[in-house]
């Protein structure tokens, strides 16, 4: 099989803290391939290997087919790379900044500078590409570093929690474009804390935690696997609520929650929903909305980790 990036066997310690255990990751060209874990778990310390910035201790790793050791400066043009915190000059403007990183790559002046202008528009900072970068807001630093990720038009790209930072509009604009370079052939790996950003794009999924892979599959794959499914409801007549909870619960054996006029329950599979089909049809009942819903990401990475991420977290805590 042919790889965009592949991990085998990661081992990195940093004193006597092991960072990764044994790591295994790959992907195919054209695919995007989600890491989860919390902060701690060795996303960040991965990605630096696969990107020539980290040796590992033990294993390998290889980007396009070259070792990401022994060949790091053929890999370096090969990637896009994108850290936690942006990292451009804030004393160049927007276009120096990127025709900066194109003349590294050695592009024509001419070329960097179109280059420069095409992904200043993409990213929609075209109306600000002659300021200091010192007078941008937090968010259009962050869009600008990821612009100059792409400026040599990489095989590969490595996402370290790349959306920290955007407004959800901002975000989900950079979904779209990573979509559209996966549908283009390059190969992406993501790190997010996100973890719907992981649901909307990843091909894949490797979750790591304590420099250990605990779980990896297909987003549907890992649902499946973590919990239970739930069978959700909702009778036109909001009278007969109480008459749909009552087949939900005896059919599933658990007690069923009224939510906002929708009857909810976990379940044991298609089975049993269509069990409860049957059954509230035989009851007359006339149902508007119905659903049988794998486990959230959320719920997954709780039921895998025992803990939510730390970005849910934050956010269960905010007054």
């Amino acid at each position: 099989m042919e790889y965009s990036f592949r991990a085998e066997g990661l081992v990195r310690r940093f004193g006597k803290v092991t960072a990764l255990d044994g790591v295994d990751l790959a992907a195919a060209p054209g695919t995007v391939l989600g890491v989860l874990g919390p902060n701690g778990a060795g996303k960040t310390t991965a990605v630096r290997i696969l990107a020539t910035l980290l040796s590992p201790d033990e294993g390998r790793a290889t980007v396009c087919g070259l070792d990401a050791v022994r060949q790091a400066p053929q890999v370096r043009r090969m990637i896009g790379l994108t850290g936690q915190y942006a990292s451009v000059d804030e004393d160049l403007t927007g276009t120096e900044n990127l025709v900066l990183i194109g003349r590294l790559l050695d592009l024509r002046r001419s070329q960097a500078a179109a280059r420069a202008e095409e992904l200043l528009e993409q990213f929609g900072l075209g109306e600000s590409a002659g300021r200091r970068v010192a007078t941008y807001s937090g968010g259009m630093r962050r869009r600008l570093d990821l612009a100059a990720c792409l400026v040599g038009h990489p095989s590969v790209i490595f996402l370290d929690e790349p959306t920290t930072g955007l407004d959800p509009s901002k975000r989900g604009d950079l979904w779209r474009l990573i979509r559209s370079l996966a549908d283009d052939g390059v190969g992406v790996l993501l790190t997010t804390q996100y973890l719907e950003e992981a649901d909307a794009l990843a091909d894949s999924i490797t979750v790591i935690d304590q420099g250990r892979v605990i779980a990896e599959g297909t987003p549907a794959e890992l649902k499946r696997r973590a919990g239970r499914q739930t069978i959700a409801l909702r009778p036109a007549d909001t009278g007969r609520v109480g008459d749909a909870a009552r087949i939900v619960g005896e059919v599933t054996r658990r007690d069923a929650e009224i939510s906002a006029g929708a009857v909810i329950a976990p379940a044991d599979g298609e089975a049993m929903f269509h069990e409860v089909m049957q059954r509230v049809g035989e009851a007359g009942i006339e149902v508007v909305e119905t659903a049988l819903r794998l486990p959230s990401l959320d719920e997954v990475f709780f039921a895998l980790t025992g803990r939510h991420t730390d970005k849910q977290a934050a956010t269960q805590e905010a007054p």
